[in-house]
């Protein structure tokens, strides 16, 4: 696959070669799916960034090395994938779901369980409460089972309450679970057997994290951005204030998908998340016919050309300019745990675009910067 100047890539099968290093870049330290995107532009192939990686880290300041798996680590991993009877899809590939392709960051390689056709329909996504009631979980039934004989697949992720009543509403219809931890650790326990049945009735399961992963709680906003990712819209049923649902809804307006929210009465703090999305701006929801009205009117985001607007275009920078360690200086400078966007480091520092590129790559691989949507950087905490 040759990288593109918006950073996606062809539609080709990856070689098993390929596929080996792109697993063993994406399961280095220090290397998320926004670098990994990087480092590829950068460096035109996995193998050549793997090679670079001690250097790029040194550059940057770090202490040691970073962690780069093994060859053998990555073979064993596709290899237990497989028994498990999964496969990991490439973006780019037929099967990557087409709308997760236009995310910030999206996953260089999901693993898959189940049938791979699921993920190229179109698809909606609905969550909510863990602790949802009684009316909650019925009208979720209600919606999900409608918006499933329209012709969507339904998204969630197998959490308990709205999450497994979604699930299992749209098993004939067709369904996708996002898990947070790896294929091979369901959670929560509860939900094995409805996994199985997702999995029997020609839906799929996915993941971004290794097998053998137990979901820690900062992985679940990293999957939440993926159930937003994977659909055309995001139902929301219940949630609280703080409910990391809210936190799917986030990622949903960053993604420019449509937002639905079911409103609740006022007495019911699970209701309170979902009625500031509505006055916020969030579709009012009563029934699937209000989904399928708005999406139905709405442009398809797989379908769009143009790139994002963050996104990193090494493919566009000379090569040949080479950052000195008094541009290093002069740029580390300038950073502090204050976000500043990239544009204000190259007018301040008087650096080409190429250089300050070069140099933040150098200090994310070490470990010492965190980007964030819109082309911020600052300083690790």
């Amino acid at each position: 696959m040759s990288p593109l100047p918006d950073g996606e890539f062809t539609a080709a099968e990856l070689g098993s070669a390929q596929r080996r290093d792109w697993l063993r870049l994406i399961r280095t330290d220090s290397v998320g799916p926004a670098t990994f995107r990087r480092l590829i532009n950068r460096f035109g192939s996995a193998a050549a960034a793997i090679d670079a990686l001690p250097r790029i880290a040194r550059q940057g300041g770090a202490a040691a090395a970073p962690d780069i798996p093994e060859l053998e680590d990555a073979e064993r991993e596709i290899d237990a994938l497989d028994e498990l009877g999964g496969r990991f899809v490439a973006v780019g590939e037929p099967d990557y779901p087409p709308m997760l392709r236009h995310i910030h960051g999206p996953p260089p390689l999901l693993a898959i369980l189940g049938a791979g056709d699921i993920l190229r329909r179109d698809a909606v996504a609905i969550v909510g409460a863990r602790n949802a009631s009684a009316p909650g979980r019925t009208l979720t039934g209600k919606l999900a089972g409608e918006l499933g004989r329209a012709g969507y697949v339904v998204v969630s992720g197998l959490a308990r309450g709205i999450d497994a009543a979604a699930h299992a509403a749209a098993l004939e219809t067709g369904t996708i679970a996002v898990l947070a931890g790896g294929l091979d650790r369901i959670y929560p326990d509860q939900n094995l057997p409805l996994a199985e049945d997702i999995l029997a009735n020609a839906g799929a399961l996915v993941s971004e994290m290794p097998l053998g992963h137990i979901p820690r709680a900062r992985d679940f906003p990293r999957r939440n951005r993926l159930i937003s990712g994977i659909a055309r819209g995001v139902v929301i049923i219940e949630a609280a204030k703080r409910s990391g649902s809210l936190i799917t809804a986030r990622f949903a307006l960053e993604q420019n998908r449509e937002v639905f929210a079911v409103p609740g009465s006022p007495l019911d703090p699970r209701a309170e998340g979902v009625n500031s999305l509505i006055r916020e701006g969030a579709t009012l929801t009563r029934e699937a016919a209000d989904v399928i009205e708005q999406l139905s009117s709405a442009r398809p985001q797989s379908l769009f050309e143009e790139p994002e607007a963050d996104a990193p275009a090494f493919a566009d920078f000379a090569d040949d300019t080479e950052a000195t360690q008094d541009d290093r200086a002069r740029l580390a400078n300038l950073l502090s745990v204050t976000p500043v966007a990239v544009d204000e480091l190259i007018a301040q520092s008087g650096l080409g675009p190429a250089q300050v590129q070069t140099i933040l790559l150098e200090l994310e691989i070490a470990g010492r910067i965190e980007r964030s949507a819109g082309q911020l950087v600052a300083l690790r905490g």
